[in-house]
């Protein structure tokens, strides 16, 4: 199997968090999730456009690995969208999506109250929320004789896998297994071992 680049573990939310805040009589109702795609972030702003659809404004940004988007949704140019794209990445989290639902109350907060109250907002939701590490796993397909499946259980066990059903044939067993790119060499060089060089390991996109 060749070498694959795989992707660098990032941290991200390990789920939906919100945070509120009445400034000068506005309310900022800030929502911050895991986003895997840019499809995933825009769904969640369609979702909550839709369940506060009398907001004064959704101002939103998203960070999904290289991608960028963010929008001020009709606040002054520069107040909204960038300080809530600063916040997410300030705080260092990555497939994130922060929409930030104003209600107006009737005060003038100025470019820099703006910029203060939505970039702040947002920091303030995602330092709060529950963080999780994603890494990256090579997918494979284990093929073993039923006289080695117990040592192959045993190799899994020793390890952190992801395991996929079983698929079973006349002569033995196939699963497909998600491993740490890390973990690779050994498992197949280990598994080699004691299935007596009878097992086959696919690697899968």
């Amino acid at each position: 199997m060749p070498d694959t680049e795989w992707p660098a573990p990032f941290t991200t939310l390990a789920g939906p968090h919100r945070f509120d805040a009445v400034i000068e009589n506005s309310e900022f109702l800030t929502f911050a999730d895991r986003a895997d795609s840019p499809e995933g972030a825009l769904a969640q702003l369609a979702a909550l456009r839709e369940r506060y659809p009398d907001a004064t404004h959704h101002c939103w940004a998203y960070r999904v690995g290289g991608a960028y988007r963010f929008s001020d949704d009709g606040e002054p140019g520069g107040t909204a969208g960038g300080p809530i794209l600063r916040a997410i990445l300030g705080q260092g989290v990555d497939h994130v999506m922060v929409v930030v639902v104003r209600f107006y109350g009737g005060v003038k907060l100025g470019t820099g109250g703006l910029a203060r109250a939505y970039g702040g907002g947002a920091a303030e939701c995602l330092r709060a929320a529950a963080r999780v590490t994603v890494r990256a796993r090579r997918a494979l397909r284990v093929s073993v004789p039923f006289e080695f499946l117990g040592g192959l259980y045993h190799l899994l066990g020793s390890l952190d896998t992801v395991r996929g059903e079983e698929a079973y044939s006349g002569t033995g067993v196939s699963l497909r297994i998600e491993v740490f790119p890390e973990d690779v060499a050994g498992f197949v060089a280990a598994l080699r071992d004691a299935s007596r060089g009878a097992s086959e390991v696919e690697a899968l996109p």
